[in-house]
């Protein structure tokens, strides 16, 4: 996989110096979410958890994670820098559409679907070997172009960044350096029918300018949150 070279304005679409083309391949690959809030006290051993997946051998290949902050906890006394509230409105609709029990945090949701082992120490559950399509995402300067070769009518694209660490100040993780993984930093969805998509990539702060990015793309129904097929890489 080819690295790139990124360049930010203050707020501006991700500006790419070469042409990058992930592929998912066919068969089915998983996309793990974890909700999570910088003013939880439960949530560090999650987020921990999920930092593991940068040494997992089957990164990228098999396994997307993506970290979405929630911001109903900034009221306890610490905001959350990486919240924002269309992240809770994410897991509030995979409550609504029954893949999750209830809105909480850590939440870990595993291809559309509510998963606990998380504390045992386990590994998410594998997928089996189903294939369900490829998909095919290029980038090229701050625009892209994605195909899917079987039916889906959204397209998500986050970008994702590495290494952020916080030291907290207030709440309930007082006086903790929380270090963070996989955080989504922008994210947009992109809804065309006939399985093909093309547009300008979420825009990310020039604040995350020094910081080690990827993207994580999936296609899925307009109805469901539940991931089809999912494609990601680093883009460093």
């Amino acid at each position: 996989m080819k690295k790139l070279t990124l360049w930010f304005a203050l707020l501006l679409p991700l500006t790419l110096m070469a042409q990058q083309t992930l592929n998912s391949g066919p068969q089915k690959n998983q996309l793990i979410e974890l909700y999570t809030s910088e003013g939880c006290s439960s949530c560090p051993p999650a987020d921990q958890w999920l930092s593991n997946y940068k040494s997992h051998p089957q990164l990228w290949s098999d396994i997307i994670p993506v970290a979405y902050h929630v911001d109903y906890w900034d009221y306890i006394g610490w905001p959350d820098r990486f919240a924002a509230p269309s992240y809770a409105l994410r897991q509030r609709q995979h409550a609504r559409q029954g893949n999750i029990s209830q809105v909480y945090t850590p939440g870990f949701v595993v291809n559309g679907k509510e998963w606990r082992g998380w504390y045992r120490s386990k590994n998410a559950p594998a997928i089996g070997d189903a294939n369900v399509g490829e998909l095919t995402i290029t980038i090229e300067q701050e625009k892209f172009s994605a195909r899917f070769d079987q039916p889906a009518d959204r397209l998500t694209i986050a970008v994702i960044g590495f290494d952020l660490k916080t030291p907290v100040k207030a709440g309930e993780n007082k006086g903790e350096l929380l270090n963070h993984d996989f955080v989504v930093l922008g994210v947009k969805d992109y809804q065309v029918s006939g399985s093909a998509w093309q547009g300008e990539l979420p825009p990310v702060s020039a604040k995350y300018q020094d910081t080690p990015l990827a993207i994580a793309a999936w296609v899925s129904d307009s109805r469901s949150l539940k991931p089809i097929q999912v494609v990601g890489g680093l883009i460093d």
